[in-house]
């Protein structure tokens, strides 16, 4: 589910599929690749990493999430004005490091809005101390790649209504 008033969908699928044939060999390029299907496909998130996240597609990752400029500069480690100037730059392209963690949140909020349907509840769930997770909130747990695994399957377990 995407949440209203967001980019076409089939803006941020082509877009994958576009950026994907220029890091690609031509013949490896699936022209179907979904958002989704990308998010889930370890290997071609190895190559995106390693080739870097153009702002262009950051920018639709972005607007298809919950979060704020604010929030995206603390998850890269970057400053705000960073974020703009990145944003100003005609061809900027992300460093691995933050093209990794652009791709961990995307597969979180993706995930997150398929459990709880909407942002809004997301958000709520993300925002809300976790028993399961230590009475920390999940937003917190995020920032990292350990946390995000937690997260990931608190998730998964949401989802298929296991409740430790």
């Amino acid at each position: 589910m995407y949440k209203e008033g967001s980019a076409n969908p089939e803006a941020l699928n082509e877009a994958i599929v576009s950026y994907m044939a220029s890091v690609q060999k031509p013949s490896a390029v699936r022209r179907n690749l979904s958002y989704r299907d990308f998010l889930s496909d370890r290997m071609l998130l190895v190559q995106a990493i390693r080739a870097g996240v153009p702002y262009r597609l950051f920018a639709l990752i972005k607007n298809e999430s919950p979060f704020t400029d604010e929030e995206w500069a603390d998850f890269l480690s970057i400053s705000v004005k960073s974020l703009q100037r990145y944003k100003a730059a005609r061809d900027y392209q992300f460093r691995s490091s933050h093209s990794e963690k652009i791709f961990e949140i995307a597969e979180v909020t993706e995930l997150g809005r398929s459990v709880f349907e909407s942002n809004e509840k997301f958000m709520l769930w993300l925002s809300t101390p976790s028993f399961a997770l230590g009475n920390l909130k999940p937003m917190d747990l995020i920032r990292d790649s350990y946390g995000k695994e937690m997260v990931i399957n608190e998730l998964h377990r949401i989802d298929q209504a296991i409740f430790v």
